[in-house]
């Protein structure tokens, strides 16, 4: 495992210099990158560092219990700090393991949160709505952004879709394998037999692509103008305002009326279309390499059912890892991280397995 770490109080060495070079400041993206690597190789060498120590510590506490044949209180001492620094080497090894992981390049970006409604009818909007609301709650912790880039409300209070961008640090990396079907269990507000129905919505997490990373030719792009309507249809807008785009060798479309104006609703659905396929490029990439995995913590599949909301009961479970909690008012008021933390746990067991 280590082998990797050979060089790596070089490479420290190498970034510390490259922080002092005068040119470095005038590229401002150079020099956060810069500054990204020398604190993770930095962590990198105080972990190395502790580990030696432990390693050296280990030895000498086995040592002296094969010496303390005729002292039975220095052999109990020598064997309670072998068991105390052995798991310490096991946790400074995770840690070490975790950190040569290979890194998500799109960990550090804004995030595209895209909630549909599925099957349910007006439940299904009703819960776009209380799923967004959760995640603006969460976004709200953890001093994130949201911004919402296009929606399509109904008049029963919910929406059929809604698409937000939520801005902030490491975002992406915290919300990737939120991406499947939600199902909820709930008695409906309109119910009068008080029976539970099941709806479900569908939530796609997609990273912010850069102009760099996917440029679009002007021919792919066919724009439709409208005018903007809200709940039950009624125009809220008396101009061609709302933004429709098709990018003609794939087919998606988009379509952006937040806005009232239409230069601003251009920009915002070129925004998402660019996201939607950096995503199919990356979800045809996660297919190929998919196919030849067994055994992973979920598949990624945007149809998987990834989530119960079980409501009479107080419980949502998360059915890749067998996660329950009986937290649903925290969970829906934004303490999401009682559940995306395991899961981000789960998937860097089965991505440390990969290294073995």
């Amino acid at each position: 495992m280590f082998a990797n770490l050979a060089d790596i109080h070089e490479k420290l060495s190498a970034l510390e210099r490259q922080l002092y070079e005068p040119d470095l400041v005038h590229n401002q993206k150079k020099y956060q990158e810069v500054v990204r690597d020398h604190a993770r190789v930095a962590r990198l060498c105080t972990l190395h560092g502790e580990h030696d120590k432990v390693v050296q510590d280990l030895a000498e506490s086995r040592d002296l219990l094969r010496n303390a044949d005729q002292d039975p209180e220095l052999a109990e001492l020598a064997r309670a700090e072998i068991d105390e620094l052995t798991e310490r080497q096991t946790g400074l090894e995770r840690d070490i393991r975790l950190m040569l992981l290979p890194s998500d390049p799109n960990d550090k970006k804004n995030t595209f949160l895209e909630i549909r409604a599925g099957t349910g009818g007006d439940e299904a909007a009703l819960f776009v709505a209380d799923i967004f609301r959760m995640y603006s709650r969460y976004a709200e912790t953890l001093g994130w952004k949201t911004e919402i880039m296009s929606s399509s409300p109904c008049g029963v209070g919910g929406f059929k879709d809604i698409v937000a961008l939520i801005s902030g640090h490491q975002v992406y990396s915290r919300l990737k394998y939120e991406s499947g079907t939600h199902r909820v269990q709930r008695v409906p507000e309109t119910e009068t037999q008080g029976r539970i129905h099941t709806s479900a919505v569908t939530v796609a997490i997609l990273p912010e692509a850069e102009e760099v990373e996917l440029q679009i030719a002007p021919h792919e792009l066919k724009f439709d103008v409208f005018r903007s309507s809200g709940a039950g249809g009624q125009s809220v807008n008396t101009t061609d305002s709302a933004v429709r785009v098709t990018h003609l060798p794939t087919g998606l479309v988009v379509s952006c009326q937040d806005e009232r104006s239409q230069h601003k609703n251009k920009a915002k659905a070129l925004q998402v279309l660019r996201a939607r396929l950096l995503d199919q490029m990356e979800q045809e990439r996660h297919d190929k390499i998919s196919a030849d995995r067994k055994g992973q913590v979920g598949s990624g599949d945007r149809s998987e059912r990834i989530r119960t909301y079980n409501f009479p009961q107080g419980r949502v479970t998360d059915h890749r890892i067998g996660l329950t909690v009986y937290k649903i008012d925290q969970i829906m008021s934004g303490a999401l991280d009682e559940i995306i933390l395991p899961i981000i746990t789960s998937f860097q067991t089965e991505a440390l397995k990969e290294l073995d």
